[in-house]
């Protein structure tokens, strides 16, 4: 299909009409849907202000490519449902004192990968580089390849069904809406079947991570730290089709973490997990240490690994109990060794 001539022939208001998910393309540049839908793409762009322009960091080119590419890629996710996505390979690049990483790991679907390391070790920068899709662009100089193939460009801009979900331990949401508008409307952005149900799925598993409930009227601004993270694990487990997931520190987000990892992983994700948690670094099929912002060294869990997890999680698990009881007001005078 010729976008290109596409856009050039169709108002914004009949290529909105034909193509929906044009919407979430605006609202990622921030770009103003309120005026200007009777004019194609190359006017409605000539009308924006030169300071709108130079605040967004592009030009009509950059701006007509990346549109362009975008819808590509979103006919290509409706015609083929979803990204064939076996594997994914990290060639490494460079440490911060300039040591060659040589390494080339390849993770397939079903894989859990631990990143550990010290603070600082750049266990978030690899996850960015994963994110990114690197082809040497970024500051380690890594190369990320996908099937055993470089990623076409257009990938870094999927905003639709973006193949890489990444969740952070820093989380807060702006939208001035309520928590069932915004699962909505980012269920209907991906085409999502029985929506009702699914919200009321994604509240009641929330509210199972999070300990302090929320309801669907809750308004996004007001939750918490912990309850915004519930609820993009949730959202994420989901409504997200991305065969990537990157976690990141989710041990210190104030959720249920043993929950949500088993939310998230499934068995056609490959799912990667940056922590300073023994216990969701033994859950692991493998770890990447993370030493002078490179990667140091890859371990294979072992066997009395998986045992001593087993141990670990009844420790941890007592150590919950004692959180709940001082949280619920209670006085700790006993404790079990």
């Amino acid at each position: 299909m010729k976008f290109d001539s596409l856009i050039e022939n169709k108002n914004l208001k009949e290529l909105i009409q034909e193509y929906p998910y044009i919407k979430d393309f605006f609202k990622t540049y921030s770009l103003p849907l309120d005026s200007n839908l009777d004019t194609n793409f190359d006017e409605y762009f000539k009308n924006l202000s030169y300071r709108f322009i130079e605040d967004i960091g592009t030009d009509k080119k950059e701006m007509t490519e990346n549109f362009i590419s975008f819808m590509q890629q979103m006919e290509k996710i409706k015609k083929d449902n979803k990204f064939m996505i076996h594997d994914i390979t990290i060639i490494g690049g460079k440490d911060k004192i300039n040591n060659s990483e040589n390494v080339e790991l390849t993770l397939k679907k079903g894989d859990i990968v631990c990143l550990v390391g010290p603070t600082g070790s750049g266990k978030s920068r690899l996850l960015a580089d994963i994110e990114w899709l690197a082809q040497g662009d970024t500051v380690t100089k890594r190369h990320i390849l996908i099937n055993k193939t470089i990623p076409p460009k257009s990938w870094k801009f999927s905003i639709e069904d973006k193949i890489v979900a990444q969740l952070s331990q820093n989380m807060n949401f702006v939208m001035d809406i309520s928590v069932e508008d915004f699962i909505r409307i980012h269920a209907e952005s991906r085409m999502t079947q029985n929506i009702d149900e699914k919200i009321k799925a994604i509240i009641k598993n929330a509210n199972d991570l999070s300990g302090e409930p929320f309801d669907l009227k809750t308004p996004l601004t007001s939750l918490s730290g912990g309850q915004s993270r519930a609820l993009m694990v949730t959202d994420t487990a989901y409504l997200s089709k991305s065969p990537i997931v990157l976690i990141d520190e989710i041990e210190n987000a104030g959720i249920d973490k043993q929950k949500a990892l088993k939310l998230l992983v499934k068995k056609d994700k490959i799912v990667l997990i940056a922590t300073h948690d023994p216990v969701m670094a033994l859950m692991g099929n493998k770890r990447i240490v993370l030493k002078n912002g490179g990667i140091y060294k890859i371990i294979e869990t072992s066997e009395k690994e998986k045992e001593n997890l087993k141990k670990l999680e009844y420790f941890d698990k007592q150590l919950k109990s004692y959180r709940e009881t001082l949280r619920s007001g209670k006085m700790l005078e006993k404790i079990n060794l």
